[in-house]
């Protein structure tokens, strides 16, 4: 065995060890990527909307507008808390059909 072939196996084997690696990390962020795309696939279908930023945006929007009629209903600022309420529940009233 010569030193050429002796590197040319070393290359190969640290080569098939990258791209196990790539592969794996590859396999696992995809994981990831299905996850959030059957997530939010499931979370519309049971709104009755499409999946897209827009109405993905508002319904955070609306579910924080409800957030803070919440707190305001705490904090005893009840004018407050129907404003926000209302707003919260006509947002999303928008995207749900």
């Amino acid at each position: 065995m010569s030193v050429s072939e002796f590197f040319q196996w070393l290359g190969h084997a640290v080569g098939t060890l990258i791209r196990f690696i790539v592969e794996a990390l590859s396999g696992f962020f995809g994981l990831f990527g299905d996850i959030g795309r059957s997530f939010l696939q499931g979370l519309a279908s049971a709104l009755g909307t499409d999946v897209g930023l827009l109405s993905i945006a508002a319904m955070v929007c609306g579910l924080l507008l409800l957030y803070a009629a919440v707190r305001a209903g705490m904090r005893k600022a009840f004018v407050r808390m129907l404003i926000y309420g209302l707003l919260g529940l006509w947002l999303l009233s928008l995207i749900v059909s």
